[in-house]
């Protein structure tokens, strides 16, 4: 750990953006709705300063860990890697629904203040060493989250979306809290690091303890699948990411992907490395039962926003094998391979659902939500550019090579059969051959059917360049996967 640098370094960017969100909302104030892209453009700002602090605190820390907050924060490569990701994701997020925000009377400095604010909770989970860090971040991420899916307080849909997310979200916060509390009793401490010596000495000794720690885990690891998302604690996301204006569900189904990776690493490879051999298991049960109901419910969907839905349960089902392929006290090298397989997955998850859902809010207008799968028909012939987007994003989605989809499913397998589970890897193959059916149904619907409407669609500049990026982005870094790999690898060993 680096000792001789100004005590409060590691937060910088934190900090920054805490006075920035607080600065925007009172400035917010005093603006007419006519000059509501001032918020917006110090939104954006803030986002580029943190990602300038983020640089350089990583640059004055040489990558090395580095703590504050008496080590309840810490600041490391991982950590900067995903903050890094996660700016671009929000960044997006503010750019792609501007016109949509605007036709529903939701252009406001509210909407811009709870997205910076989720994206503080966001960054505390990713740099969070202790349980009592990562709780606050997690509460201050989902508290925003909640007020963003009934920001539209018209909607009587969205109104009943965010109680559903409230009322379960709590119930898996309060399941994450008692078993925080548990390891705490049996270990002494929540600090990751102290957690991970206690557990393993708990083990050594054969104490009564064994058991508290066993009843903690099982609570700690059914609250983490609560918040990435996976069967059975997947109930929410159908129902969330259908209500919710679809400018929220696309904040919503990527930056907190990220922040929920972050707290697995934490809290299972970090905190608990010692009771691998429970929590493997129970992530190979989470895992499979996600890819089978996401894909197979995914098939039946007309919606499209729930048709992604049940495709972002079975991609964190995917996931997740990733993240139990890494054999803990075996081989350090392959352990690293195989998280940082799991995390290259949650960033290009990340990348192909702002593509999707940035498609689905830019063919929403004025009293109009292109929701229904059917709305896609005959993309092609009203704007070929678009329609050749979506097309890279459903095919990545599918892992169609060679976009860059493909590479990521190809590496979660290879951390699984390098961990011996083959028939866990034949298992992945068959429901990832079944998701393949709803990502082509969209691409054929797209090309051969005829436009349902004629219409020409207007993107503006900013928004038809961030979608074109997008999609040569899913498409180059499919040709050129190594770069973001070896980022994601020297990531993981440097946390």
């Amino acid at each position: 750990m680096l000792t001789d640098l100004p005590i409060m370094l590691p937060a910088y960017p934190e900090i920054f953006l805490l006075a920035a969100g607080c600065a925007i909302l009172v400035i917010d104030l005093f603006l007419k709705d006519e000059a509501r892209w001032v918020s917006y453009a110090l939104s954006l700002a803030t986002l580029l300063g943190c990602a300038l602090l983020t640089l350089a605190v990583t640059a004055a820390t040489g990558g090395q860990p580095a703590t504050t907050f008496n080590g309840m924060f810490v600041s490391d490569l991982m950590a900067s890697v995903l903050k890094m990701f996660t700016y671009v994701a929000v960044a997006a997020c503010l750019v792609y629904p501007r016109t949509y925000l605007a036709d529903r009377g939701l252009y406001r400095g509210e909407y811009f203040v709870l997205v910076l604010f989720a994206t503080l909770g966001m960054m505390v989970m990713i740099s969070a060493s202790h349980f009592l860090t990562l709780y606050l971040g997690l509460e201050l991420m989902s508290l925003c989250l909640y007020s963003l899916v009934a920001l539209d307080r018209d909607s009587a849909v969205s109104t009943e979306a965010a109680m559903k997310y409230f009322v379960l979200g709590a119930l898996a916060s309060g399941l994450l809290l008692y078993g925080m509390s548990m390891i705490y009793g049996a270990t002494g401490t929540l600090q990751i690091g102290e957690v991970a010596k206690g557990a393993a000495r708990i083990l050594q000794a054969d104490q009564a303890s064994k058991a508290v720690l066993a009843f903690g885990l099982v609570f700690i690891v059914s609250g983490l699948a609560f918040k990435v998302g996976v069967v059975p604690f997947h109930m929410w996301i159908p129902d969330v990411y259908h209500g919710a204006p679809s400018a929220v569900t696309l904040f919503i189904s990527t930056g907190p992907k990220l922040a929920a990776f972050a707290m697995a690493i934490r809290l299972l490879a970090n905190a608990l490395p010692a009771l691998a051999a429970d929590w493997q298991p129970m992530l190979v049960i989470l895992s499979v039962l996600s890819m089978a109901i996401g894909n197979l419910a995914a098939i039946a969907q007309t919606n499209i926003k729930r048709m992604l839905a049940y495709s972002t349960i079975s991609h964190m089902g995917f996931m997740l094998l990733g993240l139990l392929s890494g054999i803990v006290g075996g081989n350090a090298l392959s352990a690293a391979e195989a998280w940082s397989s799991a995390m290259f997955y949650a960033v290009v998850y990340v990348l192909m659902s702002l593509g999707a859902f940035g498609t689905v809010v830019l063919l929403s207008r004025a009293g109009f939500e292109a929701e229904r799968i059917e709305d896609f028909r005959g993309l092609n012939s009203r704007s070929p550019w678009l329609a050749f987007m979506m097309l890279l994003l459903m095919f990545s989605l599918a892992g169609v090579p060679p976009t860059v989809g493909f590479y990521a499913k190809l590496a979660v397998l290879q951390a699984v059969l390098g961990a011996g589970q083959a028939w866990l890897a034949v298992v992945a193959v068959l429901f990832a051959l079944v998701g393949a059916f709803y990502y082509i149904r969209v691409v054929k619907l797209m090309y051969f059917d005829e436009p349902a409407e004629t219409g020409a669609i207007h993107a503006k500049l900013d928004v038809g360049i961030l979608l074109s990026a997008n999609g040569v982005a899913v498409l180059a870094l499919g040709i050129l996967p190594q770069p973001l790999m070896q980022l994601c690898l020297q990531a993981i060993k440097g946390f």
